[in-house]
């Protein structure tokens, strides 16, 4: 029989954890976090770091380390805390022992984060100190506890996350409108606690807008609103085009709001996702005091889809970019510098794509003093034939105001889209509820995924076309507003004109160049 000697423990546990059997002395450091920067949870991380530096200096075992700390970060990753980051990091490093934290919520609410902290800590002697449950990590309980507690601070997480995420909602469906102020331009939180127009800032989104329908991009108007040292809607210096396109297409500016355009996909990633239906959307008219009318904002979104649809790309360089194309090839006319290095340089406007093909265009270049002279005469006979132009512009207006049968359309496909989304529910809950054919719900399921989905795809084809009429009647209505004040014929090239009246230049040849005005019409010169 082996002879087997027993080797009594030299350090009881507790004197381990507190340093008291007269080892050399522990480095203890403490972690402290609060989730909000609200004055109530400042204080009560204030109270904490005064707390815990006090706790560990009382301890004659102990050595004192530091305080790491996180301010207005929430627990639920450990990937944005940085204080946490890096005492995690000088503990693998060698220079801690141990670490207090108050509770297991305050280092995780994640329950994989915690345990694979814990262990990597483990591995290396370093052991944690959980106050409030009186958890010592390198205990044979330890573990066990840890994995227990992380997981109920996990779901606590999730049941905040699930009632501000169904407060938010609540909110949303009650028409109830919050914004971003500290990076949205043009409003102020008002005393309702509602958006209040912020009359210095809604003049550059007004500028904005006037400068896009007048031909710039967004990329040219962001270069000029930087020279001009307007700050952006962050207070930064430098403009950049989204920034510009996204206040351009932001439907909020004209005192309506489309709410949960985004959702949070995990509360313990924080990923936001844009919403595809995946969640309900809200949106609310008049919901605020708008910046921008809405005729203003319809132009501007048809502008936008003009655009996308031309073909050829619109530079924004000057009152002729995107307004004037080729009757060959359908693209746009640019600008060109010919001899730009002698005295004879100048501009010319040209088909962009007249060298691209196997065969030229033969439509023929222009210069400005072409354009500008044909513009004067196109004009001037519009002005001779006003009255007559005028009473076909009102008997145009009447029938694109007339939109009843749309509107009747698209309630009732709206109708039909609530009607089939309630009976998809019910198909997957009787499904998760009792046992069904498979095959034979799939054919349901897949059945009424494709009625949904070909009512969605009229509902949006029916909202283009209203959108489509809304802003070819607003402008009209520009249009006719400019021509009702032009009581005399022109001398000389007016860019407020052009961008009032013209809605494209269409060039055939040096004899045939067809003007179309915004009402429809058009005048060969």
């Amino acid at each position: 029989m082996p002879n087997v000697t027993m080797i009594p423990a030299t350090a009881h546990a507790v004197a381990m954890h507190t340093g008291a059997f007269g080892a050399a002395k522990r480095r203890v450091a403490a972690y402290a976090r609060v989730s909000t920067d609200s004055e109530e949870q400042l204080t009560s991380y204030e109270a904490q770091v005064d707390y815990y530096t006090r706790y560990i200096k009382e301890h004659d075992g102990w050595e004192f380390v530091g305080i790491y700390t996180d301010e207005g970060i929430s627990a639920t990753s450990i990937k944005r805390r940085d204080g946490f980051n890096e005492m995690v990091g000088d503990a693998l490093a060698g220079k801690i022992d141990l670490i207090v934290t108050k509770s297991v919520s305050r280092f995780a609410r994640n329950t994989v984060d915690s345990l694979v902290t814990v262990r990597k800590l483990k591995e290396k002697g370093v052991e944690v100190y959980f106050e409030k449950e009186s958890i010592y990590t390198l205990d044979s309980k330890g573990e066990l506890l840890i994995t227990i507690m992380s997981s109920l601070a996990q779901e606590e997480s999730r049941s905040i996350s699930e009632n501000v995420t169904w407060g938010q909602r609540k909110r949303m469906a009650d028409g109830k409108v919050s914004l971003p102020y500290k990076r949205f331009l043009g409003y102020d939180k008002g005393a309702d606690k509602l958006p209040a127009i912020n009359e210095g800032e809604a003049g550059t989104v007004r500028l904005i807008y006037r400068l896009f329908l007048e031909g710039g991009t967004p990329h040219s108007i962001a270069t000029r609103l930087t020279e001009m040292g307007i700050p952006t809607p962050g207070g930064g210096a430098r403009w950049h085009s989204g920034t510009v396109k996204s206040i351009l297409t932001n439907e909020k500016y004209k005192g309506d709001a489309r709410l949960q355009k985004s959702f949070t996909v995990d509360f313990l990633t924080k990923r936001i996702k844009a919403n595809e239906g995946e969640v309900p959307q809200y949106y609310v008219e008049d919901s605020h005091p708008a910046i921008i009318d809405s005729e203003t904002w319809d132009l501007v979104q048809q502008e936008m889809m003009r655009r996308k649809e031309s073909p050829g790309r619109h530079s924004g360089a000057g009152p002729f970019s995107g307004r004037i194309v080729c009757g060959e090839c359908g693209a746009f006319y640019g600008a060109k510098r010919w001899h730009s290095t002698d005295e004879y340089s100048r501009t010319v406007y040209q088909c962009n794509d007249k060298f691209k093909g196997e065969q030229r265009c033969a439509t023929p270049h222009l210069y400005e003093d072409d354009i500008n002279r044909q513009f004067i005469s196109a004009v001037n006979k519009l002005i001779a034939d006003k009255a007559s132009v005028l009473a076909d512009v009102e008997e145009t207006i009447g029938m694109l105001l007339d939109t009843a049968a749309l509107d009747a359309e698209a309630a009732s496909l709206k109708d039909e889209m609530d009607v089939v989304g309630e009976m998809l529910k019910k198909c997957v809950e009787e499904n998760a509820r009792t046992a069904q054919d498979q095959s034979e719900y799939s054919r349901r399921y897949d059945a009424l995924v494709e009625r949904f989905n070909a009512a969605k795809t009229r509902f949006e084809e029916v909202e283009s076309l209203l959108l489509e009429r809304k802003a070819r009647t607003s402008k009209i209505h520009a249009f006719l507003a400019e021509l009702r004040r032009q009581d005399s014929i022109i001398a000389e090239f007016d860019v407020r004109l052009w961008h009032a009246l013209v809605e494209k230049v269409t060039v055939f040849s040096k004899d045939d160049i067809r003007f179309t005005f915004k009402d429809g019409s058009v005048i060969k010169v």
